[in-house]
C-alpha cells in the first residue's frame, strides 16, 4: 500500500513540475530562464547542469530603448528602418560569432522586450 502511494506521489509531482500547479519549482524560469521577482523568488530557481541553450543576459542594447528619453524624442525617434538596419548587423554579428566559438546554431532568439527581467536577452541553440 505505500509503494503504491509513493508511486502516485511521484507521478504527481511529475506531472506538475514546472506548472503554476508546482509550489516548489518556479514555473516561468523553467519556460524562459529568467524571472520577473529574480532573487526574491518565493520558488526555486534551478538552472540545468548541462544546456544546448546559451543564454546572454542584457546583451541587445535596442535603440528603441533610447528613443523612450526625452532626449532622443526631441528628435522625432529612430525611424523603422534604421531599427530594422541596426537589428540586421546586430544579429549577423552574435550569430556568426556564436557559430564560430560553438559550432552550428539551430536556433537563435533576441529578446526586445522592455521587463527588467528579460529585456535584451539573447537565447542561442
Amino acid at each position: 500500500r505505500i509503494q503504491i502511494l509513493f508511486e502516485e506521489m511521484a507521478e504527481f509531482l511529475a506531472s506538475i513540475f514546472g506548472t503554476e500547479k508546482d509550489r516548489v519549482n518556479c514555473p516561468f524560469y523553467f519556460k524562459t530562464g529568467a524571472c520577473t521577482h529574480g532573487e526574491r523568488c518565493s520558488r526555486q530557481h534551478n538552472r540545468p547542469t548541462y544546456s544546448q541553450t546559451v543564454l546572454i543576459n542584457h546583451m541587445y542594447q535596442s535603440p528603441v530603448n533610447l528613443t523612450l528619453t526625452p532626449e532622443m524624442q526631441k528628435f522625432g525617434g529612430i525611424s523603422e528602418d534604421m531599427l530594422q538596419q541596426h537589428f540586421d548587423e546586430f544579429f549577423e554579428d552574435v550569430y556568426l560569432e556564436m557559430e564560430e566559438k560553438y559550432g552550428p546554431v539551430e536556433e537563435m532568439n533576441i529578446c526586445e522586450n522592455l521587463g527588467d527581467h528579460l529585456i535584451d536577452n539573447i537565447c542561442d541553440r
